[in-house]
């Protein structure tokens, strides 16, 4: 496989959230995030990214979510979308967003 086609495996697209919980059973500071993906339907995923980002400041954002990684049960919660992001000069997650609105469930190339 070359390099193409192995990033075409991974399905990555984008997202808006939706709802935003504190995840108080996760071992790590972590969130429960409700992302409307559009024909993909609604997902959730538990992300740790409480360093950075306030509950209130995360509904409405759109971010880009790897989609077909399968669901993984995070202490109880399934968490069926990976939302990415890159750690600062600080270890802190930094969220992965598009600059502009595109439509819900656009996948990223």
């Amino acid at each position: 496989m070359d390099a193409l086609q192995a990033f075409q495996v991974l399905d990555l697209r984008i997202g808006r959230i939706l709802k935003a919980e504190p995840h108080e059973k996760a071992r790590k500071p972590s969130y429960k995030l409700w992302i409307d993906l559009g024909p993909l339907g609604i997902k959730q995923s538990s992300a740790q990214i409480t360093e950075l980002y306030r509950l209130e400041d995360l509904v409405g954002r759109l971010v880009v979510c790897a989609v077909n990684l399968g669901t993984r049960v995070i202490a109880g919660f399934p968490s069926e979308v990976l939302v990415l992001g890159a750690k600062d000069a600080e270890g802190q997650v930094v969220l992965l967003t598009v600059e502009r609105e595109v439509p819900l469930g656009e996948r990223v190339f």
